[in-house]
């Protein structure tokens, strides 16, 4: 019993490094796509069309001026 989980120790401490240095390789993958300028082009039509669909993201000035954001009101 305890060589099972001396094993599943070392196999815990070994897998948490490579699985460190693997997300950081995943995360610097994802930042260097999502930064690129055909990305950044596409994500700006999307957005705008998922606006022009949803009339979501639209900024409508309030009778006050104010831009109205689209929130849940609290309950009090």
């Amino acid at each position: 019993m305890k060589g099972i989980l001396l094993g599943a120790a070392v196999g815990y401490v070994l897998g948490a490094r490579a699985g460190r240095e693997r997300y950081d390789q995943i995360v610097r993958a994802y930042r260097a796509m999502a930064d690129h300028p055909a990305v950044q082009g596409a994500a700006g039509i999307v957005r705008a069309k998922v606006s022009e669909k949803t009339g979501f993201g639209r900024h409508q000035p309030h009778a006050n001026g104010h831009r109205r954001d689209p929130v849940i009101p609290r309950a009090n």
